[in-house]
């Protein structure tokens, strides 16, 4: 069965060397001490090896059941959930005022990511109902905050977010549900919603779904759309739970990967209803919790890696498979470990420098989050907006990719269910799809993101990769993250230019690229965070800090991934510039 171990050695490298989080200067921060995070880390990382992980390949073999129209969740779940309340981690990063403890989102963000590694099905039930609670504590109303956030906070009532419907998955403005006012000023809600995660299960006393609805007068399309409160139990007055709600769970869906977590069709039969927001502005309440969940996926991406990576690794170590082409490395043994192999060291140097990079990636996005949310940071709210449909799209197209590679390293071995890597590859696949499909975020990196607000925030990235290059002029060990981050960097502005001179005239052109965009934007930005990551190792080296075999180990995965990786920009760029022509050529009825 594979193992994990939270990688707390590297999130502290990130937190404090890179990031320097007690300088930061955003609120909260000064309190994230070393002594503190790795304490959090630390316990988030024993709960993960010890109660998650065990129940990960359960979770995957035994899936969600419904019977008599009641969800039973993998034997073992139950309990896990118990204890993940108790200890606090369901409110790690939620408002004071509702029995949070407050800390920022940066840290919500890296205990995530180890919970995810360790059991991505389970640590969905609450990771939604986070993205759900994020919802309400914006946009609801002070009784609705009173009446939910303290149950939310504390996971004993879940939470959901209801868009998808048969007819209607990235195209919203198709949705047919409907709210109907009634004289008490609830909305009567009837529909079908599909895709639901975690839709329901026999964790949490009630389930507080969040769905999308149209109400009269609201006009067609999106515009029309507004956001309901319809909890699976309706909520007395004093809090308690009264009579169940016309809702109710259509089927389990059987799905590729995470067996583990209920993924619900959901029917509501003139369910009750509250209106969460702005009458006809369900899309903009729902957009305010966009970058937040975006970014969780982003972080399944590289976190299944992560998992997929350390079992890889530990296989190539053990595994005894032919000599080393220079010589018996392992001679009193009939063959060599797999790991002596150039090939076998190329996949793993892939994942490793992929799995760290996406990891500096996400924490900087957490990051500006936290800026843009803390200290009411608008350039800091416009980058990360910029950035989302690149962790989103990037890291999990990546992060399948690597956690195939790592199913690759076991061979035949690979491919068989009580090794338990296929479980990495089927679960990992989904980020590539929900909260916004792969396609759809290039689509809105390209369309929409590069010219928000005039196109300075994609200017202000721009500048930000210059002042890095352009720091390290006097420093020759920097030549090769600096030259080579230079180069990707004016390769991902030439691909701009080149939407900028097309896209009004031919539109096609600039959508037809918009996928290699996407990852040639990963790239670099994949390539500034490895350059941030080796400035501060070799600083930490020249001061007599840390461990000298870590950090130039950071340094050597560095260069892998610029010298490795970021040639892959050129490709992207060729790709783009030849237009709309090469993919438009065919009429459809000759496909």
């Amino acid at each position: 069965m594979p193992s994990y171990t939270a990688p707390v050695k590297d999130m502290q490298f990130l937190l404090h060397d890179v990031l320097k989080v007690t300088e930061a200067g955003i609120e909260g921060y000064a309190d994230l001490d070393e002594g503190f995070t790795s304490a959090v880390l630390e316990e988030a990382g024993k709960v993960a090896s010890g109660v998650l992980a065990p129940l990960n390949a359960v979770g995957d073999r035994e899936g969600c059941t419904l019977e008599n129209g009641v969800v039973r969740t993998p034997k073992g779940f139950k309990e896990a959930f118990e204890a993940m309340k108790q200890g606090g981690w369901t409110a790690l990063d939620c408002d004071p005022a509702y029995g949070g403890q407050g800390l920022p989102y940066l840290m919500g963000t890296a205990v995530g990511e180890i919970f995810v590694s360790a059991n991505m099905a389970f640590n969905m039930y609450q990771g939604l109902t986070h993205g759900a609670y994020s919802a309400i504590h914006t946009h609801g109303t002070p009784e609705q905050k009173a009446m939910y956030l303290p149950k939310m906070v504390s996971c004993d009532w879940t939470g959901t977010m209801n868009l998808t419907e048969p007819h209607c998955g990235t195209d919203l403005g198709l949705m047919r549900t409907k709210a109907e006012p009634q004289a008490d000023g609830s909305y009567r809600i009837t529909g079908q919603k599909i895709f639901i995660s975690a839709g329901d299960h026999d964790l949490s006393e009630n389930v507080i779904h969040l769905v999308l609805a149209k109400a009269p007068g609201g006009g067609e399309g999106t515009k029309g759309i507004s956001l309901f409160i319809v909890p699976k139990f309706l909520v007395n007055d004093d809090g308690s739970l009264g009579a169940r709600n016309a809702v109710s769970v259509g089927k389990i869906e059987e799905k590729m990967g995470i067996h583990g977590n209920a993924t619900c069709v959901m029917n509501y039969d003139g369910a009750t209803g509250w209106l969460l927001g702005d009458l006809h502005k369900g899309m903009r309440a729902m957009f305010t919790m966009m970058n937040e969940a975006r970014l969780g996926v982003g972080l399944q991406g590289y976190a299944v890696a992560e998992a997929a990576y350390q079992n890889a690794l530990n296989y190539a170590k053990d595994r005894l498979q032919g000599r080393a082409v220079t010589g018996a490395e392992n001679p009193d043994a009939p063959a060599d470990p797999l790991i002596v192999h150039p090939d076998i060291r190329r996949n793993l140097m892939e994942q490793k420098s992929f799995v760290e990079g996406a990891r500096a990636l996400t924490f900087w996005g957490a990051h500006l989050i936290d800026r843009s949310v803390r200290q009411d940071d608008e350039a800091a709210e416009g980058l990360i907006s910029l950035m989302i449909p690149v962790i989103k799209g990037f890291q999990t197209d990546k992060g399948f990719e690597m956690a195939v590679q790592a199913q690759q390293v076991y061979g035949g071995h690979g491919y068989i269910e009580e090794w338990g890597m296929s479980q990495f590859a089927r679960d990992a696949r989904i980020a590539m799809i929900y909260e916004g499909a792969n396609g759809v975020q290039a689509l809105d990196l390209v369309g929409r993101k590069l010219a928000q607000d005039g196109g300075k925030h994609v200017m202000a990235f721009f500048e930000m990769v210059k002042a890095e290059v352009k720091a390290h002029d006097d420093d020759a060990r920097m030549a090769p993250f600096a030259e080579a981050l230079k180069t990707a960097s004016k390769q991902l502005q030439q691909a701009a230019m080149f939407f900028m001179a097309q896209g009004m005239k031919n539109p096609n052109a600039a959508l037809a690229g918009s996928y290699d965009f996407m990852h040639l934007m990963g790239h670099v930005c994949m390539g500034l965070m490895w350059t941030r990551m080796a400035r501060a190792a070799f600083t930490a080296l020249d001061e007599g800090r840390g461990d000298a075999d870590f950090l130039n180990t950071k340094i050597a995965t560095g260069r892998f991934y610029m010298a490795r990786q970021l040639p892959a920009c050129a490709m992207h760029l060729a790709r783009i510039e030849t237009g709309a022509d090469p993919v438009m050529a065919l009429a459809a009825e000759a496909f």
